[in-house]
């Protein structure tokens, strides 16, 4: 095979990779979004059901979940809606489409869960001190009711939290809830059999705390992306000694590493390679190096010498008459 067969047969085989590559990203927004929507439509149709239970109960662990569960259905419609908007095609105002979209929404979320956490704790505190009684046998049954629908929601969802922020908000406030049926359903059995009626608010308390280092977690990963900072995964001096190691490329300098949204790493760097006859061959290896460390979005830019090395321009007079 001469060498424009093979290199038509490379770009053919590079084509069909990116057409598998996207085929196989549709059918996993599309599996996505199924989860998202039965999630959303479960919850949705317990919420009603935990808010009724919580308050015949006078239980502040059922509210509590109830509280969270709220913020579940709008987590779930908001991170449905940003599933659907983050496969919408570029434009010319947006060349990278509504992709971050995805990590506003893992933001928006893990501030809520934050906001209503701070409520549930400062009403479990004044319950502390002033216990009040509550209907175990209610809080029970509706408590393993939320369990069996936030298990199931859970389920459907956790595939896909490890690759998507959008989704990972949406299943940290699915499983918040879950950790919030366990303690309603430890407090209605200490009270109901203990006589510890502070065992509601305490419960309240435990299961918020545990909700609040994930909530903080998605927030923080969520501010990191959205300010560019460089993947926790990547180093960039040994991306830098990666890509100088290569044939022909003398140095590498104003090296970025950042993400674009969940699983999009992207990189921009200068290169200097002396040789313009290798520039083509150099930019191809330096691309297929980056794909091996996980930047797949690559943005490169050759240069014969420094652009800092560079005299700089003249800069034409202007006379004032």
């Amino acid at each position: 095979m001469d060498d424009h067969d093979h290199a038509h047969g490379h770009r053919h085989g590079q084509a069909f990779d990116r057409g598998a590559q996207v085929h196989h990203r549709e059918q996993a927004d599309a599996g996505v979004s199924r989860a998202l929507r039965i999630a959303l439509i479960l919850t949705s149709v317990f919420l009603v059901a935990e808010v009724v239970g919580g308050i015949v109960s006078n239980s502040l662990a059922l509210l509590a979940d109830a509280g969270h569960m709220l913020t579940d259905v709008g987590a779930l419609a908001f991170s449905l809606f940003v599933a659907w908007l983050a496969r919408q095609p570029a434009t010319p105002r947006r060349t990278y489409g509504y992709l971050r979209f995805e990590i506003l929404a893992a933001l928006l979320n893990g501030a809520a869960l934050l906001a209503v956490s701070a409520l549930i704790i400062w009403e479990a505190i004044g319950r502390l001190r002033a216990p009040e009684p509550v209907e175990t046998g209610v809080m029970f049954f509706v408590a393993v009711g939320g369990l069996v629908v936030n298990i199931i929601a859970a389920r459907l969802l956790h595939s896909s939290a490890g690759h998507s922020l959008n989704v990972r908000g949406a299943y940290l406030h699915v499983l918040s809830d879950l950790l919030g049926s366990v303690a309603a359903i430890a407090a209605a059995v200490c009270a109901r059999y203990l006589g510890w009626t502070l065992a509601d608010p305490v419960a309240s308390i435990l299961m918020t705390a545990l909700i609040v280092r994930g909530s903080w977690k998605l927030v923080r990963e969520s501010v990191d992306i959205l300010l560019e900072s460089t993947p926790a995964h990547i180093d960039v001096a040994e991306v830098r000694r990666a890509l100088e190691a290569i044939d022909d490329v003398e140095s590498v300098h104003d090296l970025h590493v950042w993400t674009l949204t969940s699983g999009v790493v992207a990189m921009s760097a200068h290169a200097v390679v002396r040789e313009a006859a290798v520039h083509q061959q150099a930019l191809e290896a330096m691309t297929a190096r980056a794909g091996e460390m996980g930047i797949h979005h690559t943005t490169i830019q050759l240069e014969k010498r420094a652009l800092a090395d560079c005299p700089p321009a003249a800069t034409p007079s202007v006379q004032v008459p």
